[in-house]
């Protein structure tokens, strides 16, 4: 199972994310889109950037992790999205989060996403979708990765 974080908080945001979860059902089989959550934007220095709306999607593919990367940098390009600084207000982010079961740590693609466990806005929608997906690194599934967020022992 393929799965890709959807976020915007530039511009129309659920339109963004909207005809972006379209591009991406046209690369992945029995694709299915999570429900659009609003959120915080995260890290240092960007308490005062706007809210992001933030999805997951789902789904089925035969292409290479790095062909599926670089079709999202493609859809995002297309959704006027610029690469300015790191944390950066965005009008489309795009992020490939599980490849199956495949583990790669590359300079600019590491599968799983390296952040994702911590990531509540990704987790939450994940397991709307997909709870017993498994983690191919911590073996945990999605719906025990969240709980361990909301409960940390």
């Amino acid at each position: 199972m393929v799965v890709v974080a959807f976020g915007s908080n530039l511009g129309d945001r659920d339109s963004a994310i909207r005809q972006a979860a379209g591009k991406v059902a046209a690369l992945l089989t029995s694709f299915r889109l999570s429900s659009i959550n609003a959120t915080e934007p995260i890290g240092d220095g960007l308490e005062n950037d706007p809210p992001y709306l933030n999805a997951i999607g789902v789904g089925e593919s035969n292409l290479s992790p790095r062909e599926l990367l670089d079709a999202l940098r493609s859809i995002e390009t297309a959704a006027g999205r610029i690469r300015s600084t790191p944390g950066a207000p965005r009008t489309l982010d795009l992020d490939l989060i599980l490849a199956g079961d495949q583990v790669i740590d590359e300079v600019d693609l590491q599968v799983p996403h390296p952040r994702f466990r911590e990531r509540h806005f990704v987790l939450e929608p994940l397991a709307e979708l997909e709870p017993g997906l498994r983690d191919p690194v911590t073996g945990l599934t999605i719906q025990a990765l969240l709980d361990r967020r909301r409960c940390p022992s």
